[in-house]
This record gives structure tokens, sequence and C-alpha cells, in this order.
């Protein structure tokens, strides 16, 4: 059988697949699947797409993202096609417990992340794209697969403008231009000129093809994959349900499966399937990648008698620890001058990555790396991942290994005013699985944080101040995930005054005032926001009357909350201070005095108490 026969005899057997199996499921997007099936085909079975299916995880492997993560009918399918997926297990689509969910997870060992969510898979192939080119040197290409209702989607223009700008020849995106989405018909139909026009002034290089044509197909990838410079838009005009006549191009078909009887039909329709047929992908290199030398940590010191803004020290801790991670790689979005990142940037160029204002592209791009093996660290002021929470919760869905650091959290940025104040970013990263969220006080508890995120596995969150703050600790103390420290306390404690960050220091200062008057107070810093030191409040609970928390961050689902629930089933009254007013413009100490988070306010709230 000739190498293109042979592609349509697999397309058809392809289809054969999506059919089948969506309809045994009941549910699905057959037509979604079709439309981009004999795209799909040409790159897996055309001898373009390299990859060793018994090694996924193989470093020379190209990459593949479905970002029309509804189509996962034809990834498992194409897997089937590859003798990798039985038919018997495609019959579990979407079914409990079964790899083959509704749209791709890692839990199918051959999807490289979690999508569905539209308009993410670009940025995450950008990432992966980066990793090949800039840090591991390596000839992979990775090709994402995208539909074109996502192109209304802000993060694929920030892609676009980004892996232009970093000159990725080697990230191919393949535009499944089927005219119809969810409800209708998309913005642009079935114009391939509209598509070309904006892509191409982005500084893409554009192919447009008959998306059905199989040698034209093929033709397109080998253009494609000899393009130099600029990276690839295969711009291709489909068919929704294409190989199924009552269902082609027809509106109100999305997200619906075949009947029986209409499952019948269409497989009469397709002819012959040769259910033994089974397509050869071509092996990739086997290009070694040197591991990276662990070195040994840089000492940590800082004078105690001069204070040192946390943000500074996360930039700071970044430098220092690239030695002991080397997988580590740094992403900022144009503000690294303030989060501090450009500490490393200065250091470290080559492992550097400018992100520009576009934080869902940044956030994207950061899960791409991870899920190459790299440890990125994403920074950018705490209120602006508010527009990138749809890519940081997905990354948890893909297992993804990322630290994100918040700077200028809170009204006590002082003057900028409330669009520049994170005061939602505690409550929004708290809400991820299984996350981690740290608010360190000082700089030697920040450079704690920072390492601590470097050995952890998962998504954390670091929130960081931008005012000076005293150095409280010592550079030999440890700050585990999941503690915290209790720096005032007495068996006389009246009242746990529980705070992190800036308010920590408003508690101290407190505790100063109060003890004047012989009252004493328990201060505790929950520097680990998430998860809580539940052992330290309930000890507390024994002793104290009552807790106050106090925090520079909306009242709704920070840090206050976390200690309620903590210790829910005890019998201790929690008193919650926390950002309540419309936020302003002002000098730092006006607005914790305003929002009533300030030393007078703690002192306040004790002697009511």
């Amino acid at each position: 059988m000739a190498g293109s026969e042979k592609v349509k005899a697999l397309a058809r057997l392809i289809r054969y697949y999506i059919l089948v199996s969506t309809t045994a499921a009941g549910s699905g997007h057959p037509t979604s699947s079709l439309s981009a099936t004999d795209l799909m085909t040409c790159l897996f079975f055309g001898g373009v797409f390299r990859f060793d299916p018994d090694a996924p995880g193989h470093p020379n492997n190209d990459r593949l993202i479905f970002s029309k993560g509804h189509a996962s009918p034809l990834l498992y399918a194409l897997w089937a096609a590859a003798g990798k997926v039985s038919e018997e297990e495609l019959m579990t689509l979407r079914k409990f417990g079964s790899p083959l969910e509704g749209h791709p997870t890692p839990a199918f060992r051959y999807a490289e992340a979690a999508t569905g969510s539209l308009g993410q898979g670009l940025p995450i192939g950008l990432g992966m794209a980066l990793n090949a080119k800039y840090v591991d040197k390596l000839p992979y290409r990775t090709y994402v697969l995208l539909g074109d209702s996502e192109m209304a989607e802000g993060s694929q223009w920030e892609a676009l403008q980004l892996a232009a700008h970093y000159k990725l020849d080697n990230l191919v995106g393949i535009l499944d231009v089927n005219r119809l989405g969810q409800r209708g018909e998309t913005m642009y139909g079935h114009d391939l000129n509209a598509y070309r026009t904006r892509v191409s002034a982005f500084g893409w290089e554009t192919i447009e093809v008959d998306g059905h044509d199989i040698e034209a197909v093929l033709a397109a990838y080998e253009i494609a994959v000899k393009t130099e410079g600029r990276p690839v838009m295969i711009l291709a005009r489909t068919v929704k349900g294409k190989g199924v006549s009552f269902i082609e191009d027809r509106n109100g078909w999305h997200g619906k499966p075949l009947s029986e009887e209409q499952l019948g039909q269409a497989l009469s329709e397709l002819g012959e399937v040769d259910k033994s047929l089974r397509g050869e992908i071509r092996t990739p290199e086997n290009l070694g990648v040197p591991a990276p030398q662990s070195q040994p940590l840089q000492k940590l010191l800082y004078l105690t008698d001069k204070p040192v803004a946390t943000r500074k020290a996360y930039g700071n801790a970044l430098a220092r620890l690239f030695p002991k991670y080397p997988e580590m790689v740094v992403l900022d979005a144009e503000v690294s001058n303030s989060t501090y990142s450009d500490v490393f940037k200065e250091k470290y160029p080559e492992r550097f990555f400018e992100m520009y204002i576009a934080e869902q592209n940044m956030a994207g791009a950061a899960l791409g790396l991870s899920c190459r093996g790299k440890l990125p660290f994403v920074s950018t002021f705490a209120a602006f991942f508010t527009r990138a929470f749809d890519q940081i919760r997905m990354s948890r869905y893909s297992e993804g290994n990322i630290t994100f650091a918040g700077s200028h959290a809170g009204v006590s940025i002082g003057e900028d005013g409330p669009s520049q104040m994170g005061l939602e970013d505690i409550a929004m990263f708290r809400t991820i699985l299984d996350s981690v969220v740290l608010y360190p006080s000082d700089a030697i508890a920040t450079e704690k944080a920072v390492e601590e995120a470097a050995k952890h596995k998962g998504i954390v969150y670091i929130r960081t101040t931008r005012k000076e703050t005293p150095i409280i600790y010592r550079v030999n103390e440890d700050f585990p995930i999941g503690g915290s420290k209790v720096l005032k306390q007495s068996d006389k404690d009246a009242v746990a005054v529980i705070a992190a960050g800036i308010t920590l220091h408003e508690a101290i200062a407190a505790y100063e005032e109060l003890k004047k008057e012989g009252i004493f107070i328990r201060v505790i810093d929950l520097y680990s926001v998430k998860p809580v030191d539940t052992e330290t409040l309930r000890k507390a609970a024994n002793v104290c009357q009552a807790f106050i928390t106090v925090e520079d961050h909306y009242a709704e689902g920070g840090m206050g909350e976390a200690v309620r629930t903590a210790v829910a089933d005890i019998d201790v009254p929690v008193y919650c201070l926390a950002v309540r007013k419309m936020p302003k413009s002002g000098k730092p100490g006006e607005l914790l005095h305003y929002e009533e988070i300030s030393k007078d306010a703690i002192v306040a709230k004790v002697r009511e108490l």
C-alpha cells in the first residue's frame, strides 16, 4: 500500500474508532474530531511526527497538544491506530475510572497536558518550544491542534506574539477551520484569508491547505518542518463531521454522539475498515541531555539592623538557589525590576524568559516548561494573577510543578491604589487542589519559602510585600510547609493574634504596647496559610480565650477563614481583621489604619475583648 493510500486507510479506521467510541459513551464530540482526522493522521503516520510510543517521556520526542481538547476521541483513536490503545479500551471513553476522559488529562499516558479550557494549548506549546530551543537545546518540535472557535481567546494572540518574538521555528500550529462552533458559525467561518492576515501579521509563517486533501496536508507538513526563523501555522479548511454525510457541516451537532441507528448508517457510508491496520510513527533521534549537576547552597546573609522587602529577598533567593536546583527557569511579566526576579536575570540570563504583559500566556508557558521537567518560578504583581487564574487552575490538572510569586500584595503598597493591590490572591490560590500558600514576613523567611517551594512538587504560591520589613528571624531557622512560628507567648496570654506578612509586624508592635498595660497576647506568624498549622493553633486555643486574625487581604477566602476552618470544632471565638472597605491611594500606614488592620486596630480589638 502506497504511503498516502495507507494514510487514507488509517484515517478511515480512525473515523470508525471515533464514531463507535462516542456512541458507546453516549456523549462526546465526534464532529469536532472528524474534522481534524485527516490533519492528525497525516501528522502521526505521514513520516513527519517523531515519537517513541514505548517511551512517552523520551526527551527527543516531538510533542503534540490538543488545544481543542473536546476532540479527545480523535486523540485516543490515533493511539489506537498506532497499536497502543485497544478497541476494548476505547469503549471505556468517558466512563468513571477510565484514563480516556472527556477532555485529555495526564491520566492518559500520551496526553501532554490537561486541555479543554480553550485558548490554552498554544501557550503550553510555546513553553515546550522554549525549552527545546533555549534550555535543553534539543531538536524536537511541538505541534498544537487548534480549533477555529478558540482563536477568539486573547491568550492565543499573546502566544502568537511571544512565539514570533522568540523565533520559535520548532513550534507548529495546526488550525482546524471547520466553520462551526458550539452554537453556530465562528467569527470568520471558512475565511482562511482572515486567519492568514491576522496570524501572519504576528510574524508567523502561514500555509493554507484543504484539510481533507491527504497529499496537500503531507506537503504542508514538509514545508513546516523546513521553515526557519519563525513559527508556522497551518490553516486548514475542514468540514465538521467529515465522512458522515448527514452531519457534515451541519449546525446543532456539536457535542452530540450518533445513536445506534445513526451509527449503523454512518459506518455503511464509511466503507470497508481494516481493523488490523496499524500505523507506524517515525522514531526520534536519540540525543542525550546531560543531567545538570546540583551544587551546594550559598550561605544566607542579611544584616539584622537593615529592613529588606520580601519581594527583594525573593529575587535574591532565586539567584542563590539556582546552583542547587539547576532545573529552575524564571518567568516574569515585564515587572522584574519590581518583583526583583531581575536579580536572577542578571546572573543567569539564559534561564530567564521575559513574557511581557501577557500573564495568561506566562502561566501557560510555565506549564509547558514544567511538562518538560523544568522548575518554573513565575512572578508578577499579585493582583495580575487573577487574569491568569484559568491557566493556573488548569496547570493543577496537568500535574504542573510551578511556583507563582505575587508581589505588591495588599493595601500596604500605598499610593498606587486599588488596581495594583493584590487583595484576592490568597483566596484564589487556596482554592486549588493540594496547593501551598506561603506568606513570609521577612527576608529570611522569604528565602526559606523559596527553597521550600523548590523542593516541593506541585503548585506553590508565595506572597511578597512591597515595603521593607525588619529582619526578625535567624538564618538557621527552618520554615517547613505547613508550619508556623510562635513569636510571643506566655501562660497568661489572653488572646492569640495570628498574622503574616506586613501585619505580623503590626502584631509585634501591638504586643509591645499591650505588655506595658499588663495585657499579654500570643503572636503567631502563620507563614504557611495552606496547609495551615492546625496543631499550633489548637495548642493556643487551650490557653487563649480568643483568636484575632489580621491580614492585608479581603476577609473572604483569606487567612482568617483558613484559621476558622482549622479550629471549627473547638470552642474558641475567631475575630477577623481584614480589608473590608474600598481601598484608596495613600501612605501604607494610612491605609493599614483606614482598613483597621494596623497596630492600633489590634490593640483596640484586644482591649475590647
